[in-house]
């Protein structure tokens, strides 16, 4: 029977060493061992971006990208998006598993009654200048509500870590609203709890002077939709930000913020508002060949297609584009939209993208859904971020109970100069 292990011989001293493999990898302490004198430091890896490292072990989310699988907590993200809700699949990837009807409930409600923010949290959000961008309102305000709840830090304190985890999750499509009024210059809506998730989120964004408004119900099930396909998504850039901050054993918020903060970068969270940038860049179907053509000679980037993980068509993207046509049913179709379409037709029938892998990704039609709902292209990240939240703080709580895990410190590389003494500033030159 195969030996689980790998032998690696070093050439430069001739010696081998044997490394136990767990789980298809290797401990990279284990390489410590392989020393050309016995006062080296021993062998490290190189991995900028973390492209071949694990840096933790999960049971939240499962990604085969080869083949295009997404799973949460097991559950085909096809599934959950056609026949869950958001609270719900926030409490499986929390909790492990699936919520029976009493326990969904008594979620549901006291996640409800964690919705509205201190006045003077309101009062700090008003504070913002008139163009303040709503991210940057958003990790800002989620970073302060630290300081209104300072029992927060107690994070291995199973009561009071429920407690932040349910204030996050009500709160935190607040204070997106109240950004959203913010930037428009109207006055806040408070929250309604006798209204859903969802459907409380979108009367505090849209509601003006009516206590009758209602949500267009495509509208309200479009958004549950994308909020349980962006609810998780492994070891990304923002969820692995939340676990080297939670690695400090700081409060919920501030981990939070930071993995926000990380959301908030063009490469991250903005993804789908480049595509709709280039579909305006682009703006006549008829001049789709020509784009490509400039793609294909280094001219530019097709928008939406290719992802670090998917070298194959991204579930979530085949989910959202049969949400996009729902969705323009109700308000007329974009004229974007026939332009992505040939975009993607094109790039899945021609070699130079079939051979690379490029497949549509989930900001391939995101940002088309979101405008079409008119949300502003500056809200699309903190639509990101609320549905994240859930992710986020799954992995923080995952992180806290791993015995494994410590203060994240990588290493480095060093490159700079050796040791020289210091030189008074007359004798320098």
């Amino acid at each position: 029977m195969a030996k689980e292990s790998l032998t690696i011989t070093d050439n430069r001293t001739g010696k081998l060493y044997e490394i136990p493999i767990n789980y298809g990898t290797i401990h990279s302490t284990d390489l410590r061992q392989i020393k050309v004198h016995d006062d080296d430091f021993g062998m490290m890896t190189y991995d900028p971006a973390f492209m071949n490292t694990a840096s933790c072990k999960s049971t939240i989310t499962f990604i085969d990208g080869d083949k295009g699988i997404l799973r949460y907590r097991g559950y085909p993200i096809e599934q959950l998006a056609e026949h869950s809700t958001y609270l719900e699949v926030a409490y499986l990837l929390l909790n492990g598993e699936l919520p029976n009807g009493t326990q969904l409930a008594v979620w549901e409600k006291d996640i409800t009654a964690h919705t509205f923010i201190h006045e003077n949290v309101k009062k700090l959000m008003e504070g913002f200048r008139y163009d303040a961008h709503p991210m940057g309102m958003f990790i800002s305000t989620v970073a302060a509500l630290s300081t209104f709840y300072p029992e927060a830090n107690k994070i291995f304190d199973a009561p009071t870590r429920q407690k932040q985890i349910l204030r996050l999750l009500g709160k935190v499509p607040t204070i997106a609203a109240f950004s959203y009024r913010h930037i428009k210059g109207m006055p806040y809506v408070y929250p309604n709890d006798n209204l859903s998730f969802i459907e409380n989120f979108l009367t505090m964004m849209y509601s003006i002077g009516s206590p009758n408004f209602k949500p267009e119900p495509v509208f309200e099930r479009a958004l549950n939709i994308l909020f349980i396909l962006h609810a998780d998504h492994e070891q990304n850039c923002s969820t692995s930000a939340m676990r080297n901050i939670g690695s400090s054993q700081v409060d919920p918020y501030s981990a939070i913020a930071g993995a926000a903060a990380a959301l908030y970068g063009p490469l991250h969270g903005g993804a789908n508002e480049a595509v709709i940038r280039m579909l305006d860049h682009i703006d006549d179907i008829k001049k789709v060949p020509e784009f490509i053509a400039k793609v294909k000679n280094g001219e530019g980037r097709l928008m939406g297609f290719g992802h670090r993980v998917y070298k194959n068509y991204d579930p979530r993207a085949k989910v959202i584009k049969k949400l996009a046509y729902d969705v323009f049913e109700v308000t007329g179709k974009n004229p974007k939209l026939e332009i992505a379409l040939e975009l993607e037709r094109i790039a899945l029938e021609d070699d130079y993208f079939v051979k690379r892998k490029l497949y549509p990704n989930v900001d391939f039609y995101s940002g088309l859904i979101y405008q079409a709902m008119n949300f502003p292209m500056e809200f699309f990240p903190v639509l990101f971020a609320i549905p994240r939240t859930a992710g986020w703080i799954s992995h923080w709580q995952e992180l806290l109970m791993d015995p494994d895990q410590k203060i994240a410190r990588p290493r480095q590389i060093y490159l700079g100069k050796e040791a020289r003494d210091y030189v008074p500033i007359s004798k320098r030159k």
